[in-house]
């Protein structure tokens, strides 16, 4: 009765070994399967989203991408990538402020880097100035500077058919530039996949990737009667800082335009990039980024 009993219970354990084991790879099985499923798609505010893998210039997700609309100041990123683009660049050469500038961005109620007459800027502060608190004297700076011509208005007319002529080298059909900052006049728009990929291109000069990515800066100008004075600027991106692994890339509002936001950011070695169109609050594009990536990372 002894060995019976014995029997049994070794295989009443083998059993229960086998049941447990084929539970667990079940289990297993389900996890796996759960971890692999596409994660829901976001539901966004702005009018227009895009979202890529950086590296492979796959899509992620698209709503109404391809649909022409005003691009408020993401239009300085092409700005940048023009000047970035100059053959023999010196970024410390110097540009002194006109007092053309400061009348433009008194007429149009334009975000300022706040720029003094007289005071010599260089290139590189310049994109500092432009990029990171949007700054419309610096865009203008930088088309007087870039653009070829006799007078001061051939000079930016020539530096904004340098920014359609990027865009057209870029194989871009629906994105046309008329000014030199986003403040046009009807004829500046672009759509959430060509921004990206004009940002895509753009990311690609180290210079503009350190200056996207900074949060804050203070820059040592030459003033007028060749002392020096600080400049402060603060960027209008808030994802830098407030989402892990953001390097950028610029924010645009406008009449037109309401609240859009060109995004970047890196996790885990994948880079993704993206860009909301006419959203309806600067809290809102900020939302509606932090979706795009998070589930552009799930994917």
């Amino acid at each position: 009765m002894n060995i019976g009993l014995k029997g049994i219970n070794r295989a009443t354990v083998a059993a229960t070994v086998a049941l447990t084991a084929g539970a667990v790879l079940a289990g297993g099985a389900l996890a796996s399967t759960a971890h692999a499923a596409t994660p829901p798609t976001p539901t966004i505010t702005a009018k227009g989203g895009f979202v890529m893998n950086d590296g492979t210039a796959k899509a992620l997700y698209a709503k109404a991408a391809d649909t022409r609309r005003s691009t408020g100041s993401t239009t300085k990123i092409m700005t940048a990538k023009v000047v970035l683009a100059q053959k023999n660049l010196n970024l410390d050469s110097k540009v002194t402020i006109q007092k053309a500038y400061s009348d433009y961005i008194v007429k149009n109620t334009a975000s300022s880097a706040r720029l003094i007459v007289g005071d010599k800027v260089t290139v590189r502060q310049l994109l500092y100035g432009l990029m990171l608190p949007s700054g419309c004297d610096a865009a203008y700076a930088l088309a007087d500077k870039f653009g070829s011509g006799t007078t001061r208005a051939a000079r930016v007319k020539s530096f904004i058919g340098k920014m359609n002529a990027s865009a057209k080298s870029l194989g871009l059909k629906n994105t046309h530039f008329d000014s030199f900052d986003g403040i046009g006049s009807g004829s500046n728009y672009s759509t959430p996949r060509d921004l990206t990929k004009i940002a895509s291109s753009a990311m690609k000069s180290s210079t503009f990737r350190a200056i996207v990515k900074t949060k804050s800066t203070k820059q040592k100008v030459t003033t007028k009667s060749g002392g020096y004075r600080y400049m402060s600027w603060t960027n209008t991106n808030p994802l830098l800082g407030g989402y892990s692994g953001a390097i950028g890339v610029k924010t645009g509002s406008g009449p037109s335009a309401k609240y859009c936001l060109v995004f970047a950011a890196t996790r885990n070695g994948k880079t993704l990039i993206g860009t909301v169109l006419t959203s309806t609050s600067a809290t809102s594009r900020t939302t509606d980024a932090k979706k795009l990536l998070d589930y552009g990372f799930k994917k």
